[in-house]
C-alpha cells in the first residue's frame, strides 16, 4: 500500500497537541514521556540560557520540539503558544527548590507566581479553548490545621515558594472563573524520582546512601530528621496532571499517597537498601533546618481517585529503593568503578581507594 503525504500531514494534524513549561525538570520529563507514548505532538519551552542543560530529556530529543522561551517574559509565551497551537498547556515551571526561596524571594515569586499569570494570559490571548494545567504544591498547606489535607483545606504556606505556590493556584481559579478558561490545579504532595535534583533532600539521601556504600563519601549532613511528608513517584503524578485536563470539567486536585513517613525513615530504608546503619553516617546540622519548618503534610486524594480514577502505583519502599539502586549506577559510572556496592564492609573493604578519591576531590 503506498503512502499518500496528504493522509500523512492529516494523521499529524489530528494528533493532540501539548506545550509544557518546565520539560526539563523531573516532572516535564516524565510528562513528555508519558504523553509521548498516547500519541501526543509535544513542545517544550526551555529558557535559551537552559538548552544545554536538557540531560532528563535527552533521550527524547528527537521525539519533541523546544521552543525557546521564558514563562517570565509574556511575549516570548505568546510566541510558544502560537508556534505550537496546542490543545493542552501544562504549566510545570517554578523555581522549586524551598531553601532557595528564602535566599531569593523575588525571583522565586517571579517565576512562580508571576509566571503562571504570563502562561495564562498567553492561553487567554492566542485561544482560551486551551485546556491548562498548573502544578500547585502541597507547600501551599504549610502549618496545616488538619491532617490529612484535602482541596478544601485552608492554605498557610511557611516559605517564599509556598506563597508563591498559593498566588499561582488562586490566579489560575480567578482565569477560570473570569474568561471560562478549562483550567485545572494539580495539588501535587512530594514526588520523587531518580530523576529529582540533587540539591532536594531524597536524592541528597540516596545519593550519600549509595556513594557512602561504594566508599565514595564518609558522612552526610541532614537537617530536620522529623519533617514528615507523604512520598510518592514522579511517574505516578503526571498522569494524575493529564487526567484532570481530560476531565469534563475543570477543578483542583489533591494528588497524593495517603501514606506519611519522615525524614528518619527514608534514611533509614536508604542506607538499609546497601545493607549500612544509617547511625552511623548521618550527622545532624542545625544550619540546615527550614527558618519556618513545615512538620508534617499527608494528602487525601480521595477525590482523584473518584473523579479521575487515578491512584498511585509505586510504594514508598519501591521508591526509595529504586533511588538508591540508580545513584549506586551513576556513581560506579562516574567513578569508572568495576563492581557493585558490598554491603556493609564496603567503606572498610574500600578505605585505600576512598582515601585516593578524597585526596583527588581536595
Amino acid at each position: 500500500m503506498l503512502d499518500y503525504p496528504e493522509e500523512q500531514d492529516e494523521v499529524v494534524r489530528k494528533r493532540p497537541k501539548a506545550l509544557i513549561t518546565g520539560i526539563t525538570g523531573q516532572d516535564g520529563s516524565y510528562l513528555a514521556e508519558l504523553l509521548l507514548k498516547k500519541g501526543y505532538q509535544i513542545y517544550g519551552i526551555v529558557r535559551p540560557s537552559s538548552v544545554s542543560r536538557v540531560e532528563r530529556i535527552e533521550h527524547l530529543l528527537g521525539r519533541l520540539s523546544i521552543v525557546p522561551g521564558d514563562v517570565t517574559d509574556l511575549p516570548s509565551v505568546i510566541r510558544a503558544v502560537e508556534v505550537a497551537q496546542p490543545d493542552e498547556v501544562y504549566n510545570l515551571a517554578a523555581q522549586s527548590f524551598v531553601p532557595t526561596s528564602w535566599q531569593e524571594p523575588f525571583a522565586t515569586a517571579h517565576v512562580t507566581a508571576l509566571g503562571v499569570t504570563n502562561c495564562l494570559e498567553a492561553v487567554r490571548v492566542v485561544n482560551p479553548a486551551i485546556r491548562f494545567y498548573q502544578a500547585s504544591s502541597s507547600e501551599m498547606f504549610g502549618n496545616a490545621q488538619e491532617s490529612p489535607q484535602n482541596e478544601q483545606t485552608p492554605f498557610h504556606p511557611r516559605s517564599p515558594y509556598g506563597v508563591s505556590k498559593v498566588y499561582g493556584h488562586l490566579i489560575t481559579v480567578n482565569y477560570r472563573e473570569s474568561y471560562g478558561i478549562f483550567a485545572c490545579s494539580g495539588i501535587l504532595f512530594n514526588h520523587e524520582s531518580p530523576r529529582r535534583g540533587e540539591d532536594f533532600v531524597t536524592r541528597k539521601i540516596t545519593r550519600a546512601a549509595a556513594r557512602i556504600a561504594l566508599g565514595l563519601q564518609a558522612k552526610l549532613q541532614l537537617g530536620n530528621l522529623e519533617a514528615k511528608r507523604d512520598w510518592g513517584f514522579a511517574g505516578d503524578y503526571v498522569e494524575a496532571m493529564w487526567r484532570m485536563l481530560q476531565a469534563e470539567s475543570p477543578g483542583e486536585y489533591v494528588i497524593a499517597t495517603g501514606v506519611v513517613h519522615s525524614v528518619r525513615e527514608f534514611v533509614e530504608k536508604a542506607f538499609e537498601h546497601v545493607d549500612l546503619d544509617w547511625r552511623e553516617f548521618v550527622e545532624v546540622d542545625p544550619r540546615l533546618t527550614r527558618p519556618a519548618e513545615v512538620h508534617c503534610l499527608v494528602g487525601d486524594a480521595t477525590k482523584a481517585r473518584r473523579e479521575l480514577r487515578w491512584a498511585p502505583r509505586v510504594a514508598f519502599e519501591a521508591l526509595v529503593d529504586m533511588m538508591v539502586d540508580q545513584d549506586v549506577e551513576k556513581a560506579e559510572k562516574h567513578e569508572n568503578l568495576g563492581r557493585r556496592y558490598r554491603g556493609s564492609n564496603s567503606l572498610k573493604e574500600t578505605e585505600e581507594e576512598s582515601q585516593v578519591v578524597d585526596a583527588r576531590q581536595r
